[in-house]
């Protein structure tokens, strides 16, 4: 068995996965609808590990394999997502991405019957069933753990900067929320999805997976759901703050910048540059106004403690990250931030449709604005 630290110690450090949530939808409603067991019992052999289950029957999940660049985890989404599409039509289902249904009822949602998601249910009981919910992770590989302990630590300060980008969740229960992420709100309810205090080093944070694993507060380590972890399984930092995104050209821009900010921060560590300390009020509020507001909202900057916009902040986020994107070949998703800047993200795109169309027509959009091919 692998010590925990020997588990960071990859060959390629920088790799990359990528993990999207789907909802399952009745091609005819778009309201969702149980087909999980299905699609887990029809997957070609050779696809079984791409495809997991998540808490509810009316959602999948699908995982690329340990990519090379993000161009390559890129181009896994792109056959996975055609592949479930091709699966749909046979098993009576249509995919939808947003980081919410719109109208699903809570009460209405079947769990997933196994070991795992049973233990979730039980902790959560009615709350559970409230996690309609539909993320987009990024997974980035680093080859030393101390330094991944001090890279998470570091990488706190980006969260909601990342968050505003990718906000894709504004309605909730047939409700319009006022929230840009209420999927942020909805899984913020479940314990440990909260973001991450400072760690020392690699040894405090391993003692204390191993003291909720001795007071039976999880069962396994990847029950901790931080906004950002280091994966104790995998070896990888996880973003775990994204909203489900419809277009591929969003997925790569959040990948590119994951890959990148992890890299900058690696490189600022080993040349002890690298900041760690935040004051976790301005954090948590930078959070807040990331999940309810525009990109004018004015957040405190972590570092300088001046007031700032998002919008400033998502700026000071690209600078930082901009040597590394170049590093990686990935500099053109600049255009997809400048994109969304200027004319918002895909939840601001669910509002217009909602406005024009109601939630008829915009539980069509969900399904019918998925890209499946990456121009």
């Amino acid at each position: 068995m692998k010590s925990p630290e020997s588990v960071f110690q990859h060959d390629n450090p920088f790799t990359i996965g990528i993990e999207e949530e789907y909802m399952l939808c009745n091609p005819e409603t778009g309201e969702l609808i149980n087909r999980a067991n299905e699609i887990m019992d029809n997957i070609a052999n050779d696809l079984k590990s791409r495809y997991s289950y998540e808490l509810i029957l009316s959602e999948i999940e699908i995982n690329t394999s340990v990519c090379k660049t993000v161009s390559d985890a890129l181009e896994e989404i792109t056959y996975l997502r055609a592949n479930t599409k091709k699966m749909g039509e046979s098993l009576d289902f249509r995919l939808g991405i947003g980081g919410t249904h719109p109208t699903a009822i809570c009460k209405d949602q079947k769990f997933v019957d196994n070991d795992s998601y049973r233990w979730v249910a039980d902790q959560l009981s009615y709350y559970a069933r409230r996690n309609i919910t539909f993320a987009n992770h990024v997974h980035v590989a680093v080859n030393d753990a101390e330094c991944a302990i001090h890279v998470a630590n570091s990488l706190r300060r980006w969260i909601a900067p990342l968050l505003a980008l990718s906000t894709n969740s504004p309605f909730f229960e047939g409700e319009f929320t006022g929230l840009r992420s209420s999927r942020t709100f909805q899984f913020g309810v479940f314990p440990r999805t909260n973001i991450p205090v400072r760690f020392n080093d690699f040894k405090e944070y391993n003692n204390l997976i191993d003291k909720y694993l001795e007071t039976e507060t999880i069962t396994k380590p990847r029950q901790i759901w931080w906004k950002i972890r280091p994966h104790i399984d995998f070896g990888t930092i996880e973003f775990r703050i994204c909203d489900a995104q419809r277009s591929l050209r969003n997925i790569e821009m959040l990948a590119a910048l994951a890959q990148a900010l992890v890299h900058r921060s690696v490189e600022d560590y080993n040349s002890k540059t690298l900041i760690e300390s935040f004051n976790m009020e301005y954090l948590y509020d930078s959070l807040w106004k990331a999940t309810r507001f525009s990109m004018d909202a004015k957040i405190i900057d972590p570092v300088t403690h001046k007031v700032c916009s998002l919008k400033e902040q998502i700026g000071k986020m690209m600078k930082y990250s901009n040597d590394s994107l170049h590093f990686f070949n990935n500099s053109h998703v600049v255009k997809s931030v400048n994109h969304i800047c200027e004319n918002g993200t895909e939840g601001d795109d669910q509002i217009e449709v909602y406005n024009n169309s109601g939630f008829v027509g915009l539980k069509s959009y969900l399904m019918d604005n998925i890209e499946f091919q990456h121009n």
